[in-house]
């Protein structure tokens, strides 16, 4: 297994470059912080992880499909019940479109509980001649521009995992407790999203679903009690590795090492390339790696890559999420698809057609087109088919609240709407009416390469 090659251990990552990483002020408060850390109870299990692991798998031998989203960039201060309940309300309601649409069971993955560090693209920020270090995540500082706020805090460490704890156990309470249940499919509807043009073509889904679930348990004697819960999943960015390295435990019955503060962590472009210390760090962990595949990665140094994370090429190690956007995604996703499969390697592909697809509006904002993010999920569908290939799942950053940072959709919103409801600290997010919308899109196009 690959945490037993030689040289590897959770610390081994210290030995290369590490980006996209702080320096603290306090070094002794930052070492208190991670010893705190290393004493605290795991977040989730082994026996979760690896059932994920199992799943993706399954995923990318078409037997599932991945539904993965959430926030660009958790904040402490919107962990909150409505937040966190809205969150999974779209996700429920997408994964039953998709369920429905696709055939096929929906692994639900969220980024959420512990998706609180960001990487920037220059480490200070400017406004009006007064220089800053840059939001970096509520992990590591705050987001207003003031100089107490912008210094990293160590103590963030220990209320990141504090609040993903919260975030976990509510998550988990709902998940088990019957609010997920397909019967009660009342309670996942959100009064704005009933403003969507789709929304009546959601209902006719969710009627159809029930009609379904009664016929069955009409010749089917007992309950359909597994209907009543559903697995959910977390995933972050494994970007700050000394909060990564303080969760990362060794199996106590076994040789396995496991990240327990998330199921699926995954690297970002920032921090990809054979000698990170990112990459190091999760050659050794047993957790599912997300990889983020852009335009500046050329598909040999991929391979080198997914051969050194996953030396033993078992499936459901290696998740390729790839990101070009919709107007490159037909020049580079080809060369990368055929280069994993001229080398033989396991992997399940994931498009994000949220990251490729990032502009400035004309008052400045950041923001995501609808038709921009349709096309380039559309392409990747395409692209996958013609070249034999399997695209079994889709990654956003989304939300279940009422927000304007995505502009188009059947709502029509436009860039005049953004400042309505952008609240986003970081990147732009699908709303709920869009969320659903995509969903939809998403079982007709996968039908129409289905029946093709």
């Amino acid at each position: 297994m690959a945490q037993l090659e030689k040289n590897w251990h959770p610390k081994s990552w210290r030995e290369k470059t590490a980006l996209q990483q702080v320096d603290y002020e306090d070094s002794a408060q930052f070492r208190q912080a991670l010893e705190i850390l290393s004493r605290r109870p795991p977040l989730v299990t082994k026996w979760e992880i690896e059932s994920l692991r199992t799943r993706l798998a399954e995923a990318a031998a078409g037997r599932r499909f991945l539904l993965q989203g959430g926030d660009c960039a958790e904040s402490f201060a919107e962990c909150r019940d409505y937040i966190i309940r809205a969150r999974l309300q779209i996700i429920l309601q997408m994964s039953v479109v998709l369920i429905y649409g696709m055939q096929l069971p929906v692994v639900r993955v969220g980024r959420f509980a512990g998706q609180f560090a960001k990487p920037r693209s220059a480490p200070t920020e400017t406004r009006n001649g007064i220089t800053l270090p840059s939001y970096r995540g509520d992990i590591i500082n705050g987001e207003p521009f003031t100089p107490e706020s912008r210094t990293p805090d160590p103590g963030r460490l220990l209320e990141a995992y504090q609040t993903s704890a919260i975030q976990l156990n509510y998550v988990r309470a709902l998940s088990d407790g019957g609010f997920a249940d397909l019967r009660n499919a009342d309670y996942w509807n959100l009064e704005f999203a009933k403003r969507s043009a789709y929304y009546g073509e959601y209902q006719e889904v969710i009627k159809k679903v029930r009609d379904a679930l009664h016929f069955a348990e009409t010749v089917i004697p007992g309950p359909l009690s597994n209907l009543r819960r559903v697995d959910f999943y977390t995933s972050h960015e494994a970007l700050l590795l000394p909060y990564e390295e303080a969760l990362t435990r060794r199996d106590p019955h076994g040789h396995r090492i496991y990240n327990l503060s998330t199921h699926f962590p995954w690297i970002g472009k920032r921090t990809l390339n054979l000698e990170s210390a990112h990459v190091e760090y999760m050659r050794g962990i047993r957790n599912p790696i997300g990889i983020k595949v852009g335009p500046g990665l050329s598909p040999s140094d991929l391979v080198a890559i997914m051969r050194h994370l996953n030396s033993d090429n078992a499936p459901g190690k290696i998740t390729l999420i790839t990101r070009f956007g919709a107007h490159r995604i037909e020049q580079n996703l080809p060369p990368v698809i055929d280069a994993v499969q001229r080398a033989g390697l396991a992997a399940l592909w994931v498009c994000d057609p949220m990251h490729g697809n990032t502009e400035r509006a004309r008052n400045g904002m950041k923001t995501r087109r609808f038709n921009n993010i349709q096309s380039e999920l559309e392409s990747a569908f395409e692209i996958h088919h013609v070249c034999k290939s399997h695209l079994g799942g889709v990654h956003f950053e989304l939300t279940g609240e009422d927000v304007t940072e995505c502009v188009g959709g059947a709502s029509g919103l436009d860039e005049a709407d953004l400042s309505r409801a952008y609240q986003s600290n970081v990147d732009p997010r699908l709303n709920a009416e869009q969320s659903l919308e995509i969903a939809l899109r998403i079982a007709r196009k996968y039908q129409q390469m289905t029946s093709a």
